[in-house]
């Protein structure tokens, strides 16, 4: 049951998150908060795994941070990446054309 509101609360800091960051056009509505999601249930569970307390404050703390943090880092280096990309990609389209 926890792991349900660690998925919820991670996606709704994914959607804040996509909220926050410029650049929001180069990536679709779902990608930041998927990506925080599946960090805070990862890392969720493999604490769980290390024996970590489901009850405890540092669990919830640890995943969530870590879901937002992925989500920032992706939001934030995911622009400048797709534009440099889609600038190579229009000089080589049109460069051929020529």
């Amino acid at each position: 049951m926890e792991l349900l509101f660690v998925v919820l609360i991670s996606a709704t800091i994914g959607l804040v998150v996509r909220g926050l960051v410029r650049g929001r056009d180069t990536y679709g509505m779902a990608l930041l908060p998927a990506v925080s999601t599946a960090a805070a249930a990862i890392v969720w569970v493999a604490l769980l795994w290390l024996g970590w307390r489901f009850d405890g404050t540092w669990i919830w703390v640890v995943s969530l941070v870590v879901g937002g943090l992925s989500a920032l880092v992706l939001g934030l280096r995911i622009p400048s990446a797709r534009r440099a990309a889609d600038t190579a990609l229009y000089a080589s389209l049109a460069g051929s054309k020529a």
